[in-house]
């Protein structure tokens, strides 16, 4: 029985030859090692509750991140100084912000565990494959339920709840619940004030 790779195309379009070794500057390469290392040692190790020093360390390297705002122990933030996050908002346990461009939370938001949010990507279209820094907007007073990805270049609208396991490539309105693969509008978030 022969290979299935063994018989190439007439033509392949990606060539994984060309594309960039070093697609960022070597001020960035020390900068993104630096964090690295903060990370896996001392905001990984970190008590749960001590929210004000892995904010110390976030802001050490760039982030703005309120007084109030919180991420956990093992929350994953590739650029610090490309995230925002707002008042009363947290990222949980197992989450991923993956912010080669800019990714901004904002007030009173969560990111439930295990959470991705994607902010870069290749320009297929290119044969060496760009790379594509977009932004992640989440709005505020959203929810992101477990397990979401959050796609490069997505707006989440105030209000909205994205659910579990939800793949989200496209802008989410303002005040809905969108779920599925991809995310779809499932119901209008009740939004009824009690007193």
């Amino acid at each position: 029985m022969g290979n299935p790779f063994d018989e190439r195309p007439r033509q392949i379009f990606q060539r994984l030859d060309q594309t960039a070794n070093y697609p960022y500057s070597l001020g960035v390469y020390v900068r993104r090692f630096c964090w690295l290392w903060v990370q896996a040692t001392l905001v990984c190790f970190s008590p749960l509750r001590a929210y004000w020093w892995r904010r110390f360390w976030l802001r050490c390297f760039g982030a703005g991140i309120h007084t109030a705002g919180a991420t956990t122990p093992t929350t994953k933030v590739t650029h610090p100084w490309l995230l925002t996050i707002g008042e009363f908002s947290i990222i949980g346990a197992g989450s991923t912000i993956y912010n080669l461009g800019p990714v901004y939370i904002g007030d009173h938001t969560v990111l439930s565990q295990d959470v991705y949010v994607c902010a870069g990507t290749h320009d297929y279209t290119q044969p060496d494959l760009p790379l594509k820094r977009s932004s992640v907007r989440i709005g505020h007073g959203v929810w992101i339920c477990a397990g979401a990805f959050i796609g490069p270049g997505v707006t989440i609208g105030d209000n909205s709840i994205v659910g579990a396991r939800a793949v989200v490539t496209a802008d989410v309105p303002p005040g809905v619940i969108v779920a599925g693969n991809p995310a779809r509008v499932v119901k209008l978030r009740p939004m009824e004030l009690r007193e």
